[in-house]
């Protein structure tokens, strides 16, 4: 399908608001999506799903990411991912994981006014969780649970993370993630910052 296109194939980068207050944390980037076009979620199903749930929410100024340069602004809001790079089936190694993890601390040590996280998988949530004791969080004494929109507040004037079913097809076509469980995540998050 995109057998003409150059591809970015390199470790991408959080892609946003350098003053976010939200925090979205994927998996990786998609083998034909950000691998492919150089931004985080774009030209793939879950970014459709994704920025569509942020413009309804009032984070992005347009509803789909097509290709990098295409105009999509966030508004208090950063994407960033558990692993940089395109993992081959999908599926990042422990190893992949530990050596993107300070790249997400970094952008959490950076975002000084961070007050709401999505993790969009259980990976997503873990890996956040690590990276966010990496950067000097202060991580409760139980672990958070992970469940589709279950927020935890995490401890001394930490961030809400709210966990949330990943927007991939195997979820969205199958109906355990529907656009409405999707947006409900997203206004969440946006009722705790305009609270």
């Amino acid at each position: 399908m995109y057998r003409d296109e150059t591809y970015w194939g390199a470790p991408l980068a959080a892609f946003g608001d350098p003053h976010a207050r939200l925090l979205v944390v994927g998996l990786a980037p998609a083998a034909h999506g950000g691998n492919r076009t150089g931004r985080m979620f774009t030209g793939d199903r879950s970014g459709d799903w994704l920025f569509g749930a942020l413009y309804r929410a009032g984070f992005a100024n347009q509803p789909e990411s097509v290709r990098a340069g295409d105009g999509l602004e966030l508004n208090q809001a950063l994407i960033s991912a558990a692993a940089r790079c395109a993992p081959p089936a999908n599926k990042p190694t422990v190893e992949e994981l530990a050596t993107c993890r300070p790249y997400i601390a970094r952008e959490i040590e950076l975002l000084t006014d961070l007050r709401v996280v999505v993790a969009l998988g259980r990976i997503a949530f873990d890996a956040f969780l690590r990276a966010y004791a990496d950067a000097g969080g202060t991580l409760p004494s139980r672990k958070p649970p992970f469940g589709h929109n279950v927020a935890s507040q995490l401890p001394d004037g930490g961030p809400l993370l709210i966990a949330c079913y990943h927007p991939s097809q195997q979820n969205t076509q199958t109906g355990r993630l529907t656009l409405d469980m999707l947006d409900a995540v997203f206004q969440r998050a946006r009722q705790v910052l305009d609270g």
